[in-house]
């Protein structure tokens, strides 16, 4: 039988987990009571999927966003406390990977995003940092602005907030990092990219975008990081011949 351990330890290797200054930890959240037989993940360890866990017989729930985030308040009350009441309650164990499940060339958020978009990976994008986490590279035929918008939204089956950088309108060279990463913007401007993509936006980013003239695309923190704990959960099931499922709770953001 598998024990939770076990798995953290093939993940933390497997991504390099060590490498990383995050803002939470990496690995095991909460221990489980049981072996593992099944996991399923999903984004972000909200009530919602914990419950999910629950009614699937889940052993081990696998998730991209998980708790103890830098700067929160260190006290378990409120929502805090529910969620952490079901997961003891059930035996359920939590693993959590964020940096190292954005940043793995194969299996990471950005990589997966790549793969669905028909985007061939030429390089890292922040390229200044230590252990880069961001990727840039090509379209393998160039497309005009609006069309790659459509070429987005029906890869993550959403419609992404386009800012339109102007410049002809023409993308060839894109630069993309999922989640929270819309100031890495500047890198694609940096590096003389026609587009940009991550999951959030902010006000300035306009301004950005219209006067350096990048195509910028919000596409949805959630939408662009639900693909790296899938291929995560896939590989963790192959390795220790697990059952695996993927469990979407829906979140516009």
């Amino acid at each position: 039988m598998v024990t939770l351990a076990e798995i953290a330890a093939y993940a933390e290797r497997l991504m390099e987990v060590r490498r990383f200054k995050d803002y939470c930890p990496n690995g095991i959240h909460v221990e489980g009571r049981r072996p593992v037989r099944r996991v399923l993940s999903g984004v972000t360890a909200s009530l919602a999927l914990i419950e999910e866990a629950i009614a699937r017989d889940a052993d081990a729930l696998l998730v991209h966003h998980g708790y103890f985030w830098r700067n929160e308040a260190p006290v378990v009350t409120g929502m805090k406390a529910r969620r952490l009441r079901c997961l003891l309650e059930s035996g359920i164990g939590l693993l959590a990977y964020h940096l190292p499940l954005d940043a793995h060339p194969e299996i990471g958020n950005n990589a997966q995003l790549a793969k669905r978009l028909g985007l061939r990976v030429t390089g890292v994008l922040d390229d200044d940092r230590s252990v880069p986490i961001a990727m840039r590279g090509e379209l393998e035929s160039p497309c005009t602005a609006d069309d790659f918008q459509r070429r987005i939204a029906r890869a993550l089956a959403r419609d992404p907030l386009w800012l339109d950088g102007g410049d002809g309108g023409v993308v060839r060279s894109v630069g993309w990092c999922t989640g929270a990463a819309q100031d890495y913007i500047e890198y694609a401007v940096r590096h003389g990219l026609d587009a940009f993509i991550s999951g959030e936006v902010s006000e300035r980013t306009t301004h950005i975008a219209r006067e350096e003239g990048v195509h910028y695309y919000a596409a949805g923190h959630h939408a662009t990081e639900r693909y790296g704990v899938q291929a995560l959960g896939e590989r963790i099931a192959r390795e220790f011949a697990l059952e695996h499922v993927f469990v979407d709770v829906d979140n516009p953001v």
